[in-house]
């Protein structure tokens, strides 16, 4: 009883910290901590012990999956390179470096313990994103922000697992089975990222056929609750990473569900993970502030007094922003000379020699020679010829629109001061840090240092981060809004694509019945209503007349999808108006009967 009645005013508590965040400026995570830090300095109140392994198994995947799921792909998919180098080479350059910082701090500090504590300082948490987004900053800040937070938990939690069994054996006496455990890193995490591809793929996969296959709305909804957790068990069984296998399953489903599912679904979905996320996360951050109270009183008796713990802290989290400020550094110097390359011309000279051989004034070169002497005109009958020139124009015509995309959205050095400002530490150093074996030399020690670098990177970057944007005057930008010009553009797109239906001969109601002739001449491509004094009848067929329209644009919304042209939030903001007017026009037809 005791334990629900904690849980009821948990959650009020969660809720109201979400509610009023805004109006303090200031965000919800970050009022969570100071309730919990608060609360826990109480002297009647006792807060309980709670297993990590509750969060790595029971909040982070859920958390990183329902981010995963909104994640904007095709923007992702452009920043993946460096994206990749956050969430890989920047957790083991920094956990190498904090560790020797360690060593040289703490005497004795076995080097292998040193490393682990190095990597569980190193992934950044996703509380950033929410922060980030509120500032308006790019969106293309936000997606590389977000996508480093979805990827470099597995990083650091399989060198923090590594270190772990490579300082066990040490203690054990055994140099040489020491070396290989070390050396066994890159290929222990090459297998754990793969298997996590592609158990979180099956998943994802399995998720959309099920879910399209069952009308039971409750029953839809019971099972996407359990998908996250379907991709981490078995991917953790076979060695893998679960927590990149939960994230590999729900971009498959978010990009899978436009698809897939119907407008029910999707809506359910959004607000469902939406809440979740919501409950997970703040509990998480509430429950820090409250556990504080009993490392620091550890730290007290063991080191009388907390200066030594946080000294060492406030070392390495300088450390670690002073890394991450050289690596964001070369990575903006990078990415503003890709967006600057002469590989534009080189793709223009390219599709002007598609389009050549395309029209039939250059000829197709064959490389089998049995082939020559066969006109140019032939060779491009040919349907296997005309399969390739459409693959390489699609892979041109989307290098040209990803170049597109980074001109229009440069990394300055501006942007690149709120990527490293923003890498706060959270949710996975707090449940990693006690992970740590209880055996462990300085354990306690350790511990403490990994909260108060949590709390400091938190309270500090978190509070600064809104100052910090508005010292550097980047332009705001909403991340609800969308282009103007792009949204009319693809809006003309979904147009066409029900002009093209109406004018279809074989066009059909859902129940394969044909429409009045007439009905399809007046309803042309507005889509408009039935005049009020129609007949039911009527006004039924012009109701399922929209419905099919409706569904030719959304085939044609998906073909869009995958070409680049446009950006996530016009697609998705294109696909939410659409899914509004099916279920407005679904709920006439059944007051209708």
């Amino acid at each position: 009883m005791e334990l629900l009645v904690l849980a009821i005013l948990g959650i009020v508590v969660i809720a109201l910290a979400t509610a009023i965040a805004p109006r303090l400026n200031i965000a919800g995570p970050l009022i969570l901590v100071l309730i919990g830090i608060g609360v826990g300095l109480l002297p009647f109140v006792s807060v309980p012990q709670v297993n990590p392994e509750f969060i790595l198994v029971g909040v982070l995947p859920p958390l990183l999956y329902s981010a995963a799921v909104a994640l904007p792909a095709i923007e992702f998919r452009r920043d993946f390179g460096p994206i990749a180098g956050l969430s890989f080479v920047l957790v083991i350059v920094s956990s190498i470096i904090v560790g020797g910082f360690l060593m040289l701090v703490i005497p004795g500090l076995d080097p292998a313990i040193a490393v682990a504590l190095g990597a569980i300082l190193s992934p950044t948490d996703a509380v950033a994103t929410s922060i980030v987004k509120r500032l308006g900053v790019s969106g293309r800040v936000v997606t590389m922000l977000e996508g480093e937070s979805l990827l470099n938990d597995a990083t650091a939690l399989v060198l923090l697992r590594t270190m772990i069994a490579t300082a066990a054996i040490a203690t054990a006496g055994s140099a040489v089975e020491d070396a290989e455990v070390s050396a066994g890193f890159l290929p222990a995490f090459a297998w754990g990222v793969l298997v996590a591809v592609v158990v979180g793929a099956v998943v994802g996969w399995l998720n959309l056929r099920l879910r399209s296959l069952i009308g039971h709305s409750a029953a839809n909804t019971a099972i996407g609750f359990v998908i996250p957790f379907a991709a981490y068990l078995p991917t953790e069984e076979l060695g893998g990473s679960g927590l990149v296998a939960a994230v590999v399953a729900g971009i498959v489903t978010g990009q899978g569900s436009a698809r897939w599912f119907t407008p029910e679904q999707r809506m359910s979905d959004e607000h469902n993970w939406r809440t979740i996320e919501l409950v997970l996360e703040g509990a998480v951050f509430l429950l820090m502030g409250l556990e504080l109270k009993d490392i620091v009183t550890g730290n007290i008796e063991d080191h009388n007094g907390l200066g030594t713990g946080l000294a060492i802290a406030l070392g390495a989290l300088v450390l670690l922003l002073a890394v991450r400020g050289v690596y964001v550094s070369l990575l903006v110097w990078a990415q503003s000379r890709r967006a600057r390359s002469a590989r534009r011309r080189r793709l223009e000279r390219i599709s002007d020699t598609i389009d050549d051989i395309a029209s039939g004034e250059r000829p197709v070169r064959r490389a089998d020679p049995r082939r020559r002497g066969r006109g140019g005109d032939r060779a491009l009958e040919d349907p296997r010829t005309q399969r390739r020139l459409a693959a390489m124009r699609g892979r041109v015509t989307r290098s040209l629109r990803d170049l597109n995309y980074y001109q229009a959205s440069p990394l300055g050095w501006k942007h690149g001061a709120v990527i490293v400002w923003a890498g706060m530490r959270g949710v996975v150093t707090l449940a990693a840090a006690q992970t740590l074996p209880t055996g462990t030399p300085e354990r306690a020690l350790l511990v403490f240092v990994a909260f108060a670098v949590a709390v400091m990177s938190l309270m500090l970057q978190g509070f600064t981060l809104p100052w910090l944007v508005r010292m550097l005057r980047l332009q705001p930008t909403d991340e609800h809004r969308v282009d103007r010009a792009e949204q009319d553009e693809l809006d003309e797109r979904l147009r066409d694509a029900a002009a093209s239906a109406l004018s279809d001969p074989a066009l059909r109601r859902r129940d394969g019945r044909t429409f009045p002739a007439e009905l399809v001449a007046f309803v042309g491509t507005k889509l408009i209503d039935p005049p009020d004094d129609e007949t039911t009848a009527a006004a039924r067929d012009a109701l399922e007349l929209r419905l099919v329209l409706i569904e030719a644009m959304r085939r044609r919304l998906n073909e869009l999808s995958s070409g680049g042209e446009f950006s996530t939030g016009a697609l998705r903001h294109a696909l939410a108006e659409l899914d509004a007017d099916q279920l407005s026009l679904e709920l006439r037809l059944d007051d209708q009967g």
